[in-house]
């Protein structure tokens, strides 16, 4: 068990789902929020900082993460009516030095997912702020929104760009087109930056 300061209370590992049959059952009135990047996109960074935990292993060679990892998140029940969700991180992709046997496989496991997910309210679109996104990033918004589900862009590793950058570079990004639910918010798991807006805007979101 962890605890996040303001917005989440308790978070925990549920499971590692490395094929479409080893997926958790959906439950009722669990809303679910998946996390989908490029493999070195600072996924795993991201959640421990979201969750003010450990839970999720950083440090492993890009690409080497292949399942959905489900954790649970609670949220103080007196402040909202969400009482939980699940943080679905879905396994990286664009490590070229995979397999196309393994790129296959990535893909037919978060089709299987993504597709078939009715509690799947939210993915989080993780992009490297230093790049914007690549064709790949593009490929997967296409894809997704294809598949009926809700985008919001995450910018990560923002503390490698000079602060007074940030604004014009995000304006910029969004100029040249994305698809984000809401303006993107900019984060840096290393600094601590944009959590706590994050974390809020997750809040909000369920809330709706």
């Amino acid at each position: 068990m962890t605890e996040h300061k303001k917005y989440f209370i308790r978070s925990r590992f549920e499971a590692s789902c490395f094929k479409p049959e080893q997926l958790l059952p959906e439950e009722e009135d669990i809303p679910e929020i998946a996390i989908a990047g490029r493999s070195n996109v600072g996924k795993s960074s991201l959640i421990n900082a979201l969750l003010n935990s450990k839970l999720a292993k950083t440090g492993q060679t890009p690409g080497k993460t292949r399942s959905i990892n489900f954790y649970r998140v609670d949220i103080p029940e007196s402040e909202q009516s969400a009482k939980s969700f699940r943080l679905v991180d879905l396994p990286g992709y664009g490590y070229a030095e995979r397999s196309r046997d393994e790129r296959n496989e990535w893909r037919r496991l978060v089709s299987s997912y993504m597709r078939k997910r009715e509690s799947l309210r939210l993915v989080m679109h993780l992009v490297d702020f230093r790049h914007g996104l690549l064709k790949n990033d593009r490929e997967l918004q296409e894809w997704i929104r294809s598949n009926g589900k809700n985008i919001f862009v995450v910018f990560t590793k923002a503390d490698k760009i000079a602060r007074g950058k940030w604004k014009s570079m995000r304006e910029e990004y969004v100029k040249s087109g994305m698809y984000s639910f809401d303006m993107p918010i900019i984060t840096s798991s290393e600094k601590k930056e944009g959590i706590d807006s994050l974390s809020e805007f997750i809040v909000k979101f369920l809330n709706q």
